[in-house]
């Protein structure tokens, strides 16, 4: 579930305690937390609701500055169900704290090796962490699809798994690219 700037700014500050998606099944569950640009986002409850039921208040609720630009947003969306979900801010992305570690100790080192080969060895396309890790650091702040061309990689493949090295706190993302984060520089430099 992704949510524009704007929307992740009023889920902080409190402003915004609604989201309304169209899926054909709902794509979070209710507990769920979610890892955005401003933090973690917590996912209420999640019910599925007919259109001519939602208010006013609702779609401002959900940072939209009438009902009317919330429906016409939904209605873009040719298939699946109306769903209401309530969403709160919960706390700093856990992943901020980890990527700022600029030096590894070998057990720390030896840990984030197994998790990279695990990614490897799992991986349907082969060993890909090194490489993705080096363009990163050779090519900052390159957009996804350039990326992905000097990689010979196709977009949503690279962006999924950036993704993964994210999560393991190796790379920061940008509007638009990415970069090493002083974690994933100590990364390569120790091995």
């Amino acid at each position: 579930m992704q949510f524009k700037r704007h929307h992740l700014e009023g889920i902080k500050e409190g402003s915004i305690t609604l989201a309304f998606r169209k899926w054909k099944r709902p794509t979070v569950k209710k507990g769920s937390l979610l890892n955005t640009a401003i933090g973690r986002v917590e996912i209420g409850n999640i019910q599925e609701v007919n259109i001519s039921i939602i208010s006013e208040l609702e779609a401002q609720k959900a940072g939209f500055a009438s009902l009317s630009e919330l429906i016409q947003l939904l209605e873009t969306i040719k298939e699946g169900n109306i769903y209401r979900i309530e969403v709160a801010y919960h706390s700093p992305d856990p992943r901020l704290q980890l990527s700022s570690k600029a030096e590894l100790t070998d057990d720390e080192f030896g840990a984030l090796k197994k998790k990279l080969e695990r990614l490897d060895q799992y991986s349907q396309t082969g060993i890909w962490t090194r490489e993705v890790l080096e363009a990163i650091r050779d090519h900052p702040l390159l957009k996804a699809l350039d990326l992905a061309e000097i990689l010979g990689r196709d977009k949503g493949w690279l962006k999924l798994n950036i993704r993964k090295l994210k999560n393991l706190g190796l790379t920061i993302s940008h509007n638009p690219g990415y970069e090493l984060s002083p974690l994933g520089r100590a990364y390569l430099k120790k091995s």
